[in-house]
């Protein structure tokens, strides 16, 4: 009985080591063996197969590719466009009130300011007082004629009243060098004298101005040729 028991053990021994082994793959069908299932499959022989794709999936896939990149929306007020503060001036009375007027137009609200000018003495190019606004204002039309616009009746109550004023400058030689320019025009009675600011003028200051309200500004300013631009100074309004 014992020998049969261990020749039993020794006989399912050896099967094990046999199946183990591959000793019995010959009598294995190969579906219900991983190993050789594995060794069965070649991977450098398989191809991939495209997907198949609906009728109009590629047409929307082509679309997509030509489309164009995503745009960055453009900034169209840049800030180098913004003008923070500029200056104009300096304005008589009646300047100043023909100039307000214009601006009012610009709707500039509160970035407008207006500040009082002390001016160092200057000198004048200036035709002698007239009679009286009739004869200054005839006189204007005389220049017109001659090609000078640049000029204005005197209105104030001044040892000038009803004189007609050519320019304004900062030193003699640039009076007598604009005198000289009127000669040339046939312009007789105009001189050169001290000009002293007995009058208050006034100087502007516009803020925050773009480039749209600069333009419409550009074109105010150009009707008052005698009147500088500057950079706003620390002097506020």
């Amino acid at each position: 009985m014992l020998k049969i028991l261990f020749g039993l053990l020794l006989l399912i021994n050896g099967g094990l080591y046999a199946f183990q082994h591959g000793y019995l793959d010959a009598l294995i069908p190969p579906s219900h063996d991983p190993l050789r299932l594995k060794q069965q499959l070649h991977p450098d022989q398989l191809k991939l197969l495209p997907l198949p794709v609906e009728n109009g999936a590629a047409e929307k896939v082509e679309k997509v590719a030509a489309a164009e990149p995503e745009k960055i929306p453009q900034i169209t007020e840049k800030a180098s466009d913004v003008v923070a503060c500029t200056e104009i001036g300096n304005f008589d009375a009646a300047e100043a009130k023909n100039f307000e007027a214009k601006l009012a137009a610009l709707t500039l609200g509160d970035r407008l300011t207006r500040r009082p000018v002390q001016e160092n003495a200057r000198f004048i190019v200036y035709i002698p007082p007239l009679a009286n606004k009739e004869a200054a204002d005839k006189k204007g039309g005389e220049l017109k004629r001659l090609g000078v616009d640049d000029f204005f009746v005197i209105t104030e109550h001044t040892p000038l009243q009803w004189g007609i004023s050519l320019g304004i400058f900062k030193s003699e030689e640039a009076a007598r060098n604009h005198l000289a320019a009127l000669n040339q025009k046939g312009v007789r009675s105009a001189r050169v004298g001290p000009h002293n600011v007995a009058a208050p003028k006034f100087a502007y200051q516009l803020r925050r101005i773009d480039a749209s309200t600069k333009a419409g500004l550009d074109k105010i300013r150009a009707t008052f040729p005698r009147q500088e631009e500057r950079a706003c100074s620390n002097t506020a309004a």
